[in-house]
């Protein structure tokens, strides 16, 4: 508002802040204005601080203004001053709204996140199959392969207690299975 369309001519950016806050509970526009003048760089500098989004940033200033312009009636003097007031207020606001950024924020989570139904039907059959593919490549190998990596692989034993089991040299299983992983690899169709 321009300073020279004010009601009041004694309202004025040189009038103590707590007293404009109690014109301002008067319903005296000149004096919000001038209250206005006075703390809406400073609230809108402690939303910064707090939100750091600009656009949020001025919107809380908004809000904090239009609760001053409502809540003026309240400030009380005795409970501390002016600018407390007004700042304490921004500060509150400005934490609000960071609670409820990251409230939503956590709620889009939650939802981007929903659980997809697991199948366990589809996942048996493909269980199923995949043992069925590997129990095919087992029989395509020689009766020695076979029992080499059964032994190692189903049985968990090394290949040194492998070639005890067997009684053969720990060279030969080496040989065996480097020949059967080579032969499974081949008919499970794994590409290295």
């Amino acid at each position: 508002m321009d300073p020279a369309k004010r009601a009041d001519p004694g309202v004025g950016a040189g009038t103590d802040l707590a007293a404009l806050i109690r014109l301002v509970a008067r319903g005296d526009a000149a004096a919000f204005d001038a209250v206005y003048d006075q703390v809406a760089a400073s609230v809108f500098g402690i939303a910064r601080r707090v939100i750091r989004d600009p656009a949020q940033s001025e919107e809380v200033t908004q809000d904090v203004l239009l609760e001053l312009w409502r809540s003026a009636a309240k400030f009380d003097t005795e409970r501390g001053s002016a600018t407390a007031w007004v700042m304490t207020m921004a500060h509150r606001r400005a934490i609000d709204r960071v609670r409820s950024v990251q409230k939503e924020a956590d709620r889009e989570r939650r939802t981007a996140r929903a659980d997809i139904p697991y199948d366990e039907v589809a996942e048996a059959v493909e269980s199923n199959l995949e043992r069925e593919r590997v129990r095919r490549c087992l029989g395509s190998l020689t009766e020695l392969q076979r029992e080499s990596v059964t032994l190692a692989y189903y049985g968990g034993y090394t290949y040194g207690q492998v070639a005890s089991l067997l009684g053969v040299p720990a060279g030969t299983i080496k040989t065996r299975m480097r020949d059967a992983l080579i032969r499974l690899r081949d008919c499970l169709g794994v590409t290295t």
